[in-house]
């Protein structure tokens, strides 16, 4: 028993020398807010190394030819990622000490310290011992030192999340540890930088119904910060388009008349829907400044924004995005509002080879029977809301030479033609277009009558030319 005893402290006391001596190395986690804010990152004071028993520093001689303590890169001049090949300048960090047992050390006889500096693989003074011994030396306890990241690092280098080290060695055998690693600790991260939570789009012209091109409009710039790789997903967050009418009565329209794009080779065109797709051409990765910017588009195409945004009113609907890293560990989303507003839009044009219309009086038939004639496609009418149409004259009779005769206007009967409705002509507006519904371009053909008892109020009237205006208008219902 006494021997098994003996053994088993000897094994106990070798296993806690090993504990002991294992090298403390110095983590630096490094906030997604400086890396994304491009923000300087400073530390707080850190330990990097203790000193038990020292007060005072190497001399090679009699007090004399001092020894500086030094750092040395051995792992050579980057800091290594540790699970890809990715690395970031030794100029990324630097340092400078702190304290040594709670304050510095003395710097009488020209003892200085020196700058924020970083790692090499030659050795760097962290401190410029005095000149001779008795200039002053340090306290006992734990050697501190503050670490900084300048905001153009953050701009310059990819930040990938993970782990960066480098191995150093320092020179002083009195201070533990004589080696350790310096890593930088890098977050896994995405985050929105820069995106339209709103997109406004106003319709005035009936000229953007008439475009053969395919509508498009960018959704601002959208910049997004990552520290790992992602892919952009998007959808709808409903199946239909919300739609009010100017008159406001209710409706819907099928989200899959629009696409989301980009303007650049970021995103792949596709038709939304209520599900999330990946939009994404190849994943974004980590870039220099750990930022990925585009410029979302959306696209309608011009027979499908004739078809189902021509009438006046408001359409609206929501994006609903989400940067998702390629391993489904983070997702960040954000939200866009969309609106769609068309303004109330109408025009009638007649066309110059209808501005003039004729009625020849030169047989007894045409004072007996009556004349009436249809002109072909002479009015062009647009109204993108529910319409009446309207005619009327400017005056209650018509002129001769610019002078008002006894010819009333009345004798002259106006309508559509394939309608039953003709209404005789007169200053006061009257419908000859009933429940007319939003449409682009359409021809109307014109019938214009004077009937049998019109005709024969002529008779005895001075041969000569009678004329009279005619004015169409709208109103929307």
């Amino acid at each position: 028993m006494k021997k098994m005893r003996a053994f088993l402290i000897g094994i106990f006391t070798v296993c806690c020398g090993s504990t002991f001596t294992k090298a403390q190395d110095v983590y630096l986690s490094i906030p997604d807010n400086n890396i994304f804010n491009r923000s300087e990152f400073t530390s707080v004071p850190t330990r990097v190394m203790t000193n038990a028993n020292r007060t005072n520093w190497d001399y090679a001689f009699l007090g004399l030819l001092p020894t500086a303590p030094t750092f040395t890169s051995v792992s050579g001049p980057t800091f290594t990622h540790s699970s890809s090949s990715l690395t970031l300048p030794s100029s990324t960090l630097i340092w400078q000490l702190e304290s040594m047992g709670g304050q510095l050390p003395y710097t009488g006889l020209s003892g200085y310290l020196p700058g924020f500096q970083s790692f090499s693989t030659s050795a760097v003074k962290w401190f410029e011992p005095p000149s001779i011994s008795i200039g002053g030396g340090f306290n006992r306890g734990n050697i501190n030192f503050t670490f900084k990241i300048p905001s153009s690092q953050f701009s310059a280098n990819a930040f990938r999340a993970g782990n960066y080290s480098m191995d150093i060695t320092q020179n002083y055998n009195d201070f533990t540890p004589r080696n350790f690693k310096t890593i930088l600790v890098i977050p896994s991260s995405i985050r929105w930088i820069t995106n339209s939570l709103t997109k406004y789009i106003e319709i005035s012209s009936l000229n953007d119904y008439r475009n053969a091109s395919t509508r498009v409009w960018d959704l601002g710039n959208t910049e997004i910060a990552n520290t790992v790789d992602f892919n952009f997903w998007a959808k709808a967050a409903s199946t239909n388009i919300q739609f009010t009418s100017s008159k406001g009565v209710p409706g819907t329209r099928n989200i899959g008349s629009v696409k989301l794009g980009s303007n650049g080779a970021a995103l792949t065109t596709k038709a939304l829907s209520s599900d999330f797709q990946n939009f994404s051409a190849a994943n974004f990765s980590v870039v220099a400044g750990n930022r990925n910017s585009f410029i979302p588009q959306l696209y309608v195409s011009a027979e499908d924004f004739k078809n189902f945004f021509f009438e006046a009113g408001t359409y609206t609907f929501e994006l609903n995005f989400n940067a998702g890293s390629t391993d489904n560990s983070i997702n960040s989303l954000q939200n866009t509002a969309v609106q769609l507003k068309v303004l109330p839009l109408s025009e009638i044009t007649i066309p110059s080879s209808g501005r003039n219309v004729n009625f020849n009086f030169n047989t007894a038939a045409h004072y007996t029977d009556g004349q009436s004639q249809v002109i072909p496609n002479q009015i062009m009418l647009s109204n993108n809301e529910n319409f009446e149409l309207y005619v009327k004259s400017d005056e209650n009779y018509f002129k001769k030479g610019g002078l008002q005769t006894s010819i009333n206007s009345n004798i002259l009967q106006i309508g559509v033609d394939g309608s039953s409705v003709n209404v005789p002509l007169s200053k006061t507006p009257q419908k000859i277009l009933f429940n007319g519904t939003p449409v682009l371009d359409r021809g109307l053909n014109v019938r214009y009558t004077i009937p049998p008892a019109g005709a024969q109020s002529l008779v005895g009237k001075e041969n000569t030319t009678y004329s009279i205006n005619v004015y169409y208008s709208f109103t929307a219902i």
